[in-house]
């Protein structure tokens, strides 16, 4: 078992609706239980109860609705400026982009 650092967190403190800044993992480290960001469903908690799962683990901590709204808003920014930037490409411009790859490059910058 490789715990590197994780936070453990009891699985009876897990409530429906929770969200965590990174992933959790089962005890063993390694496999994932719940995505950075995901909400906590009532399947999640079934699976905790019918597997008598005692300990999850994390890097991150639980996020709060004003986290959760901060998050969302700073990722809607940045696909504003990726699209504003793609339409300041000139039409010779686009059309010389001749891979996804390169179009993906532009919009990343």
């Amino acid at each position: 078992m490789r715990v590197r650092n994780f936070k453990k967190i009891d699985s009876n403190e897990i409530k429906l609706g929770m969200r965590f800044s990174a992933p959790v993992f089962f005890d063993d480290g390694e496999n994932m239980f719940l995505a950075e960001e995901k909400s906590v469903k009532q399947y999640h908690i079934i699976a905790l109860s019918r597997w008598k799962i005692s300990t999850l683990l994390t890097f991150g901590h639980v996020l709060s609705d004003d986290d959760f709204e901060e998050a969302e808003e700073l990722s809607e920014l940045s696909e504003i400026e990726n699209l504003e930037e793609l339409e300041e490409l000139s039409a010779e411009e686009f059309s010389d982009l001749d891979e996804v790859g390169e179009l993906e490059e532009v919009a990343s910058v």
